[in-house]
């Protein structure tokens, strides 16, 4: 298929080529809704412009690009070290990209390898849910790095570390369970989540039934996407709505722990104590958990040996040496002082 030129952009939009140009460029002198149409049909076309296509000629062609979405997760930190690091030993260069939350990646990833002439991908964070026909536009070989999978087709497309998210929040159900607490409370992602937020939900809801409870829907809280992705504003939100709507509750299990320190917060704010009144537990391993008072009960992501494994990962495809595979780590349940023994 033929590269599509400037031109055809300008046919496309029913424009000048000087229009395109002016809107690639962001020249005061045009419309805001001219120029959006013109962004629309660019990014839909994966149009590369002109000088992106010059500067392919000076681009080295060993890079790798890391597409970040959460780049705010301190978790991602420690990993995106790792792999600077390994990346660096190959004699590799790395892009680092951020992706925004309402951004397609796989967009993103397009428009990259063609600026960039990339030898492989790594996706770190967010959501992936793509049709085959989609996945096939990229060319180079790509790991999905803490990415929430779901069982389908496409995995046989694609390579992916992670750890098992619906058995890592079971076992955190499982525990607290075990201390005696039956009404557990869940701070969740949003309603409409296909990855994470849906696997640690239904691995609350597996373990509950398991011990013969039954899951009361008034006990789970969506996060709000306006106060941000797993932040602490929203585990302080969902907690606070759940403790003015007087449900009965005796533990919060927060999937993040940054949700889970809001969610301390909260408790606090309204008066109560932790673990005295209500047990607070979270999911990730931050070391804002075990310094937070009372310390934090958390699963442990191994957010290095997951960077690792996704760095041997891709090099080996890069090389032909594996097919795409998908690696699951075991989290660890870290034990802190935020949770009562029910007698």
């Amino acid at each position: 298929m033929e590269s599509v030129t400037i031109k055809d952009i300008a046919r496309i939009c029913g424009v000048g080529v000087s229009t395109v140009s002016r809107a690639i460029n962001n020249h005061p002198d045009i419309n805001q809704e001219t120029k959006d149409k013109v962004m629309r049909v660019i990014e839909e076309h994966n149009y590369i412009p002109n000088h992106s296509a010059q500067n392919l000629k000076r681009t080295d062609a060993r890079t790798i690009a890391v597409l970040v979405k959460g780049i705010s997760n301190p978790l991602f930190a420690r990993m995106i070290k790792v792999f600077e690091q390994e990346i660096k030993k190959e004699h590799y260069s790395l892009v680092l990209q951020h992706v925004d939350d309402r951004q397609d990646e796989v967009n993103v990833a397009i428009q990259l390898e063609k600026e960039k002439r990339l030898r492989g991908i790594v996706f770190l964070g967010g959501y992936f849910s793509h049709s085959a026909d989609k996945l096939k536009k990229i060319s180079v070989p790509f790991v999905l790095c803490t990415i929430g999978l779901l069982e389908d087709e496409n995995k046989k497309k694609y390579a992916s570390v992670s750890v098992d998210d619906v058995k890592e929040s079971a076992r955190m159900v499982d525990y607290l369970i075990k201390k005696g607490h039956r009404d557990i409370a869940i701070l969740t992602s949003t309603r409409d989540d296909e990855s994470i937020g849906r696997l640690r939900l239904e691995g609350y809801y597996n373990a509950l039934r398991r011990h013969g409870i039954i899951p009361k829907q008034s006990l789970v809280r969506y996060m709000d996407e306006e106060l941000g992705t797993y932040t602490m504003e929203n585990g302080y939100a969902m907690t606070k709505d759940l403790l003015d709507s007087g449900e009965n509750f005796t533990a919060v299990f927060a999937i993040s722990d940054r949700m889970a320190v809001g969610a301390c917060k909260a408790i606090m704010d309204n008066g109560k104590t932790i673990p005295q009144d209500y047990s607070v537990v979270g999911f990730d391993g931050l070391d804002l958990a075990q310094f937070y008072n009372p310390s934090i009960t958390t699963i442990r992501q191994p957010m290095e040996e997951m960077a690792e494994a996704t760095i041997r990962t891709l090099f080996d495809m890069i090389r032909n040496k594996s097919s795409n595979k998908h690696i699951v780590f075991d989290g660890q349940l870290i034990e802190g002082q935020s949770v009562r023994e029910m007698a």
